[in-house]
């Protein structure tokens, strides 16, 4: 894939487009190869809300580890009520599953580092990169603002490790810009984050922050900030 594109050249030319210019750019451009992984988090809500509104043909997919809030598994119940649309929800192999918590227990996550991006492998990379298959493009609601591991990423950048080209349409948005966004358009939202939540993955890995906490504090909060990461994004 690398050797197809170029991945300046294509930055260029989109560099001076908005966030529904890039979504139509890229359902064009990679007619009928290009797929958008959601995590039901606030920026992946407002790219459903732009690719459902706009009838850009892009699949949506999400991952579902077994081991969401319930509050995840509502809103895609509403999404997909709202905007006529099914969600693709692909799910971790249950032998990988079964043979990870066997040997290292069911909240294995805990106790290492190791142990933690084990499972993450097990319940979203492995699975993330069978959803991806036969794509040329994926599209993401990462933002720079997010963690210090995102603040060199681009709009358009080279997956290495999936094999293929990654879309960030947000990367240049603030926390401000998206939820001024949901609220004039009205779109649905994990109730978590008015509960002091602003990243939401796993029940188990995830908790509430408090003000003045950074944005992925809650997320494997016994972790240092430069690892967190799940292994999704590289």
């Amino acid at each position: 894939m690398s050797d197809l594109y170029n991945i300046q050249a294509l930055n260029e030319t989109i560099s001076s487009f908005d966030t529904l210019q890039l979504l139509q750019w890229a359902a064009e451009y990679f007619s009928g190869k290009v797929t958008f992984a959601t995590s039901l988090g606030a920026e992946d809500q407002v790219i459903t809300h732009m690719i459902a509104v706009n009838k850009l043909p892009v699949k949506v997919f999400t991952l579902d580890t077994g081991r969401l809030f319930p509050e995840t598994y509502d809103l895609i119940e509403k999404t997909q009520a709202r905007y006529k649309i099914r969600l693709n929800i692909c799910f971790p192999d249950a032998v990988e599953v079964e043979e990870m918590t066997s040997s290292k227990g069911i909240n294995l996550f805990y106790h290492s580092i190791e142990n933690r991006k084990h499972c993450c492998a097990v319940r979203k990379t492995n699975p993330l990169r069978k959803a991806l298959e036969g794509n040329d493009m994926w599209i993401t609601g990462l933002r720079r603002e997010q963690a210090v591991t995102r603040t060199g990423l681009h709009k358009l950048e080279m997956d290495s490790l999936n094999g293929l080209l990654k879309l960030n349409p947000l990367i240049d948005w603030s926390e401000e810009q998206v939820w001024d966004f949901i609220r004039e358009n009205k779109i649905a939202y994990n109730t978590l984050h008015d509960k002091g939540f602003p990243s939401i993955g796993c029940q188990p890995c995830t908790r509430s922050i408090s003000p003045g906490e950074d944005i992925r504090a809650g997320r494997w909060w016994w972790e240092n900030p430069e690892q967190k990461e799940c292994g999704l994004h590289k």
